[in-house]
């Protein structure tokens, strides 16, 4: 269903009569909490700046209790300003997203060193255009013999997030947006390594936005973020929602929060490719979405099984399109040098190792004893179903082959390799059939059939974009609306425009 589409009760007689009844709702509340609003709060607050005690911080402070009391202060301020406060604010995101975007790329790039500089800046400029705003926040209304319903999305307040270092600014704008457009505002704590890039950000965004409409610290950050600064944001009083991007460490101890968490988790996305798939389209769509920033995102490509009909045929394909095929040898050094184990006892378990974590595809040729070359953007190599890199996200340009009986054997890996995180998967068929068991037996959010993942964010696909894809808690694709509480406000029998004309008379 469309989250911008009203529902009305089956007793109005014509979509036209909805949205007239709710105008005519919204002006009365309106009014009636203009006149609370006026006798309630000083002539002074009705200039958001003249009260502040935090404007001039842009955002970035020494303290997670300093950040959400300024947050706090930004929400109480945002209130008075309504709709079109929040689409001005989220106005200049988009703006310094886009127009900065090789400025704050290179940034990113430099800070982080993983990745491609070219998607870290082409990430920004999409999030800018593709991600959803106040158009979202539409209102419900039910009309019928009894009065009015009106349901309205209220903010939370000051929102908590984590946000990763493999999309450091792209995840802090992204979701500022869809949290201001809500009504909110954040609090972030951001991965270490990307701190210097997410405090720039959100001193432009600040910055531009305290000029415009007189409020500072709608994106209010700390800038010398830690595992203690992340349990003291989790706590926080001041904090109503806690939003999470990132690894499963970091998912699991946002579940075990006593507060509401929005939690957007590990993923390990798999494809099928069966022996009705356009093979070429297949390989072009592979390369698209597992090369993507150097496979860093979480819906990216990670493992493939291929029909054993068309397995050869499949793997011509990807070197056609670009793609390096590794030799078993190379494979069997590449896997040795890329994937480690971790942990200890029942919790150990095979993990990427950091020093080829999003690097380059010609750096994992030459990791495994192969020649890269120029421009090479994804290196692959048939295993089995044993091999490391099947079950592991390993983000890094390399995507391991196997090769399956049937589409039923290989959706069935599928399933095992994805361990049930109901992310992402994909297929590449024409059997409208084998579509339906994969997507049945998989449950995931995303699935995308024929195209490359991004596809399923709106990138070559239809829909819109989020960096934050809440799996385990279940919201999906986040939007504004993600990040709201519904309010319901009920007129009993008054405004009821539908009423009979005996009642009317009377």
């Amino acid at each position: 269903m469309n989250p911008s589409m009203s529902t009305a009760s089956p007793n109005v007689p014509s979509s036209a009569s909805a949205p007239d009844i709710a105008a005519i709702v919204r002006q009365v509340i309106e009014q009636l909490g203009a006149s609370n609003v006026a006798s309630a709060r000083p002539a002074a607050a009705a200039s958001p700046s003249a009260t502040s005690s935090f404007a001039g911080a842009n955002g970035v402070f020494g303290s997670v209790d300093e950040a959400v009391r300024a947050a706090t202060e930004a929400f109480e301020q945002l209130e008075r300003l309504g709709v079109e406060g929040r689409k001005k604010a989220i106005a200049h995101v988009r703006r310094i997203a886009i127009d900065d975007a090789e400025e704050l790329g290179g940034m990113e790039f430099a800070e982080t060193k993983i990745g491609r500089l070219d998607h870290k800046i082409e990430k920004l400029k999409v999030l800018g255009e593709k991600v959803p705003g106040v158009e979202f926040m539409q209102s419900e209304v039910f009309s019928g013999d009894h009065g009015l319903a009106v349901i309205e999305h209220a903010p939370f307040g000051v929102i908590g997030a984590i946000t990763p270092v493999t999309h450091s600014l792209p995840t802090i704008a992204c979701n500022a947006i869809n949290m201001i457009a809500g009504g909110n505002t954040v609090v972030v704590n951001p991965h270490p390594s990307g701190r210097r890039i997410a405090a720039e950000g959100v001193r432009r965004f600040n910055a531009a936005i305290h000029r415009d409409i007189g409020i500072d610290n709608l994106i209010s950050l700390v800038a010398e973020p830690s595992l203690e600064s992340a349990g003291q944001l989790f706590n926080h009083r001041g904090v109503k929602l806690i939003c999470v991007t990132g690894g499963p460490a970091v998912a699991k101890a946002a579940l075990q929060s006593s507060k509401r968490a929005i939690v957007a988790g590990p993923g390990n996305p798999p494809v099928v490719v069966d022996e009705t798939a356009d093979l070429d389209n297949a390989a072009r769509s592979i390369i698209a979405g597992a090369a993507y920033d150097n496979n860093l995102l979480c819906i990216g490509e990670k493992q493939v099984f291929v029909v054993a009909s068309v397995f050869d045929r499949m793997m011509a394909a990807m070197e056609r399109a670009g793609a390096l095929r590794l030799s078993p040898q190379q494979v069997d050094a590449l896997t040795k040098r890329a994937i480690v184990m971790a942990g200890e006892g029942a919790h150990r378990h095979w993990v990427p190792c950091k020093d080829l974590l999003g690097q380059d595809a010609s750096l994992l040729a030459k990791a495994a004893g192969a020649a890269g070359r120029e421009g090479l953007e994804l290196v692959f190599g048939e295993t089995d179903n044993d091999n490391p890199f099947v079950p592991t996200e390993q983000m890094m340009p390399f995507v391991p082959f196997v090769r399956c009986r049937d589409v039923d054997e290989a959706i069935r890996l599928a399933h095992e390799s994805e361990h049930g995180f109901r992310h992402t998967a994909i297929i590449h068929s024409n059997d409208v059939r084998a579509m339906t068991r994969m997507g049945r037996l998989l449950d995931t959010t995303l699935f995308v059939k024929n195209g490359p993942s991004v596809a399923g964010l709106g990138l070559g696909g239809e829909g819109y974009l989020s960096f934050s894809i809440a799996t385990p808690t279940g919201e999906g694709v986040t939007t504004p609306l993600t990040f709201t509480r519904q309010r319901r406000c009920t007129l009993v029998d008054d405004l009821r425009i539908l009423g009979s004309a005996s009642a009317v008379r009377s």
